[in-house]
């Protein structure tokens, strides 16, 4: 029962509106059997399309790989350890969520103005920090309490460095929560418009700054085709990062010696 509950919802709010979009993407404007690649066509025709991808990846990237390397150690930091003021630093990292993104994006923008960040990449990468980190932050910190503190304290027992504990334990144990925060992190700053656009200035384009232009646009069959192209770059961008995780030296192999 449970089963069939589950794929009668995942029909209703998944499967279909997917599966309607992508054929609206390749059939004539207001038609629904004729095929055509008209939406396909004017996509890839759209002016700074591959560049504004190319940027949003790269920005991406960036944005991801940080909130990785902040979230693991503030997340491990607040999961287990005990300090002064833990409960006020726990609550500064969340105030990006509470305050609204925009009087923190104008705040930064004259800031950025002064030290020469505005209108550049970097600049773009750093505001998209701030409605992303406090979101990774949270997904380390929940996953370090799971981990909990014994399986390091015998590591370190029995020898081992803080990178081989980190690479063999601490990883593979919190691969949920990496992948979480990839995925999370990744759609968060490929979605950001308003933002982008200030500290920006209309010189650093990205995929959103061309895409929310064209929901004003009656031609659905356009805006279906860009929807999906704007959907599958996080499906992509995610399958590589797990492709890329598997390469990393934590897996025991044939052969290998023991783990310390």
């Amino acid at each position: 029962m449970k089963k069939i509950l589950f794929w009668v919802i995942a029909m209703l709010f998944i499967i279909s509106p997917v599966g309607i979009l992508v054929l609206q993407s390749f059939t004539s404007p207001g038609s629904w059997t004729e095929f055509s690649l008209y939406g396909w066509r004017g996509l890839f025709e759209t002016t700074r399309l591959l560049e504004a991808t190319g940027t949003s990846l790269t920005i991406g990237f960036f944005v991801t790989v940080i909130n990785i390397a902040v979230g693991m150690s503030a997340g491990k930091a607040l999961a287990l350890y005990t300090f002064h003021g833990k409960t006020a630093v726990d609550t500064l990292f969340v105030m990006p969520l509470l305050v609204p993104i925009l009087a923190i994006t104008f705040g930064v923008h004259i800031a950025m103005i002064r030290i020469g960040l505005a209108d550049t990449g970097l600049g773009v990468i750093l505001i998209h920090l701030v409605p992303t980190v406090p979101y990774s932050i949270r997904i380390f910190r929940n996953g370090y309490v799971s981990l909990g503190r014994r399986m390091q304290e015998q590591a370190e027992t029995l020898g081992a460095s803080a990178g081989r504990t980190f690479f063999d334990i601490e990883l593979p144990l919190l691969k949920p929560s990496v992948q979480s925060v990839i995925f999370l992190t990744f759609v968060i700053s490929l979605s950001q418009y308003v933002i982008t656009s200030i500290i920006g200035g209309g010189t650093v384009v990205t995929l959103a700054m061309v895409y929310f232009p064209f929901l004003d646009s009656a031609d659905t069959t356009l805006i279906a085709a860009f929807s999906i192209w704007f959907a599958v770059l996080p499906l992509l961008f995610y399958i590589t990062a797990g492709a890329v995780f598997r390469l990393l030296p934590y897996r025991r192999k044939p052969g290998r010696r023991e783990l310390f």
